[in-house]
């Protein structure tokens, strides 16, 4: 019996005459743990989508971004990644706290490839990895169900211009994101923060703010 389709993928498996297909691919391609393969791409990679379900049910869908190798493979079974600074809304961390079942998609848009991932996560605010992820809030450790590649034929090809500077670096001060200078902000901003945003040159507008983010500056 497939543990990857349930009724609602059979009914239009029979309705296109594809159940014998997809059995095929998922006796071919999903595998409950990570093949050494796919733990290389899994680890060369400076991104991933993450999907995770909220209290109304709806699913929620997130970049994660860092360097590469920020996603690391620490057994057969097991995915960590680090929360990073974000805008102080914990989509993501509040929704798998609630629901701990997640999607991650690794995607190469230069060698069009892509692996996809379903576990479970969970958060140990006390976590030791903490300590080995610079600025990480918080480490995220996965439980895999399971793993498989995707077939990249309608990914477009793009190329990868440079790293966000919003990455945390060894030994390099990282910058605050440009929203935090928006003046709508400024009164619930921690002080440390209003002292970041004086030396970036100050309190700007919602429309300076939508200018710099035409440009690719968060």
């Amino acid at each position: 019996m497939s543990k990857l389709y349930g009724a609602q993928h059979r009914a239009w498996q029979e309705h296109f005459d594809g159940v014998a297909m997809a059995d095929r691919v998922e006796e071919l391609i999903v595998t409950p743990t990570i093949p050494p393969e796919h733990a290389g791409f899994i680890a060369s990679r400076d991104f991933f989508f993450l999907s995770t379900i909220d209290h109304n049910g709806f699913p929620t869908c997130s970049h994660k971004g860092g360097a590469p190798g920020f996603v690391r493979i620490l057994d057969e079974t097991t995915l960590a990644f680090p929360s990073l600074d974000g805008n102080s809304m914990y989509l993501s961390m509040g929704n798998l706290t609630l629901n701990p079942k997640i999607g991650m998609l690794f995607i190469d848009f230069e060698t069009p490839h892509r692996v996809r991932v379903h576990g479970t996560a969970s958060i140990d605010p006390q976590d030791p990895l903490l300590a080995e992820y610079q600025e990480a809030e918080l480490v995220v450790r996965v439980k895999l169900e399971n793993i498989f590649v995707n077939c990249p034929r309608y990914i477009h090809k793009h190329q990868r211009v440079q790293a966000s500077p919003y990455v945390p670096q060894p030994h390099c001060e990282t910058p605050p994101p440009q929203w935090k200078r928006l003046d709508v902000v400024q009164d619930v901003l921690h002080d440390a923060e209003r002292e970041k945003v004086a030396a970036l040159g100050g309190i700007i507008d919602f429309d300076q703010y939508m200018s710099k983010v035409a440009e690719g500056k968060g």
